[in-house]
């Protein structure tokens, strides 16, 4: 499964170099915004996994997002900067950031830290007194960094396709996502996967017992969406 990157930087020579690099490999699924009022409105509407930020943009600073970030959910954060200063690298890490890389540097490091805060990141997610992250969503209760979820109160098992495949319907609740759309967000090779999604929307509606499909909804020749119009 790809790893969802939310990149916030201003113009800049490194914004572009990373944006290069990423955007060609298969592991990394990129997103891009410039400002804060725009990243704090991609990550209202969307899940993801991993957030690299500059330090300065027009609207505030990375300290700025950070801490409206925290109000939403738990994600971890590298910031990204030409300056060196220690004390600006002392507070990136007491608001929160996991870690602060200092351009220019290799794009293989980068990549390094970014495994290396996730496994970091995995870890604590798993010790008795760590603080899930979890977002009610149409009647379901998403924990988005175990990728677990409940309905009702209950545990529903759920591959990580299962997941992804759920949360993506979900958070567009009431459009209708084609066969193509999904497979594109489930799978790199997407062209092999397409008739693939029905087997897994089958499972999905069979897990969470939606017998009559009246939450997940098909639009016949076009795809599938969720209802709001559900009670659950």
């Amino acid at each position: 499964m790809k790893l969802r990157i939310l990149l916030v930087f201003p113009s800049s020579v490194y914004k572009d170099e990373i944006i290069l690099n990423f955007s060609k490999d298969e592991n990394y699924e990129v997103y891009e915004c410039s400002n804060i009022k725009d990243a704090l409105e991609k990550l209202n509407k969307n899940y993801f996994d991993f957030v690299l930020c500059d330090m300065n943009f027009s609207d505030g600073t990375g300290l700025d997002l950070k801490k409206e970030m925290s109000k939403l959910y738990s994600i971890p954060t590298i910031f990204v900067s030409e300056e060196s200063d220690d004390m600006k690298k002392i507070l990136a890490l007491e608001y929160g950031a996991d870690d602060y890389i200092v351009y220019p540097f290799n794009m293989l490091e980068l990549k390094a830290r970014i495994r290396a805060v996730l496994r970091r990141t995995k870890t604590d997610l798993e010790t008795p007194n760590s603080n899930t992250n979890v977002l009610e969503v149409g009647g379901f209760e998403f924990n988005l960094l175990a990728r677990s979820v409940k309905r009702n109160g209950e545990d529903i098992e759920l591959t990580g396709r299962e997941f992804e495949l759920l949360y993506t319907l979900v958070i567009n609740k009431d459009k209708v996502l084609s066969r193509e759309e999904l497979a594109a967000k489930l799978w790199s090779d997407a062209s092999g996967h397409i008739r693939t999604v029905d087997v897994h929307v089958k499972r999905l509606r069979e897990k969470i017992k939606d017998n009559e499909s009246l939450i997940i909804r098909t639009k016949w020749g076009e795809g599938y969406y969720f209802s709001s119009n559900t009670k659950n």
